[in-house]
C-alpha cells in the first residue's frame, strides 16, 4: 500500500508517510551530535566517511567550563579526504559551515583553542548533518507551496533516492575492494610460484655442485 492510496484518509496517509520517512532516515548516515572537550594545548577532530555529491551542514558552539573568564575563542578547520581546506576560521565562539562533497572518503573537522585562551577549559557542541538531514524542508515547502501529505511524499522521495544512491555507492565500494583483493591474491600466488621455482633451481644447483665435488674427490 503506497503513501498516496486513495483509501487512506489524509491524516492516516500523513502518518504513514512520516513513518516511512523516519524508517528510511535510519538507513542513512544523516545527523550526528558530538560533544568535544578541547584540551588546553592540542586539537580535537571528528571525521565522517561521506560519498561524493552529498550536502554537509554543521553548526558548532563553544561552551565555557569556567564562567568567570567568559567564553574562550577557538579555531576551526575542515579538510577533504585529499587534504583540501573546505572551511577555516579563527577567534570564534559559534559558527556554521556547509559544503558539497566532491570525492569519497573521510572528511575531517578539527577544533583547537586560540593562543590567548589556553587556560580556560571549554567544550564544543557540534551538530553534523548529512544529505537530506541537511535540507531545509520548511524553505522547500514555502518555495514550492506544498504542505501536508505532499510535503511528506517529497521527503519520502528524497529519502528513497538517498538510500538508492547510498546502496549504489556501497556496491561500487564492494566491487572495488573485491578487485583489490583479487589482485592481491594473484600477486601472492605468483610470488609463491616464483619462490617455489627459486627453491627448485637452488636445490638443483646444490645437487650439481655436490655431485661435481664428490666426482673430483673420486668418491663416486
Amino acid at each position: 500500500m503506497g503513501c498516496g492510496a486513495a483509501t487512506l484518509r489524509p491524516t492516516a496517509a500523513l502518518l504513514l508517510c512520516s513513518v516511512w520517512f523516519v524508517f528510511l532516515l535510519l538507513l542513512l548516515p544523516s545527523a550526528t551530535a558530538v560533544w568535544l572537550s578541547l584540551p588546553a594545548a592540542g586539537t580535537k577532530c571528528v571525521s565522517e566517511e561521506i560519498q561524493p555529491n552529498i550536502v554537509v551542514l554543521a553548526d558548532y558552539a563553544v561552551i565555557s567550563e569556567d564562567h568567570t573568564h567568559g567564553i574562550p575563542t577557538i579555531s576551526v578547520k575542515v579538510t577533504s579526504p585529499y587534504g583540501n581546506t573546505l572551511y577555516h576560521t579563527e577567534n570564534v565562539t559559534i559558527g556554521q559551515f556547509a559544503f558539497t562533497t566532491t570525492e569519497a572518503g573521510n572528511y575531517l573537522a578539527c577544533f583547537w583553542k586560540d593562543s590567548g585562551d589556553k587556560v580556560v577549559g571549554a567544550s564544543v557542541s557540534l551538530d553534523w548533518k548529512i544529505g537530506i538531514a541537511a535540507k531545509d524542508w520548511d524553505s522547500v515547502a514555502r518555495k514550492e507551496k506544498i504542505e501536508g501529505v505532499e510535503l511528506e511524499l517529497r521527503k519520502l522521495e528524497a529519502a528513497t533516492q538517498a538510500v538508492h544512491e547510498n546502496l549504489l555507492y556501497l556496491k561500487a565500494r564492494e566491487a572495488e575492494m573485491r578487485e583489490v583483493s583479487e589482485r592481491t591474491n594473484a600477486r601472492v600466488a605468483w610470488f609463491s610460484i616464483m619462490s617455489l621455482g627459486v627453491c627448485i633451481v637452488v636445490s638443483a644447483l646444490q645437487l650439481w655442485h655436490l655431485k661435481r665435488f664428490f666426482q673430483k674427490k673420486k668418491l663416486i
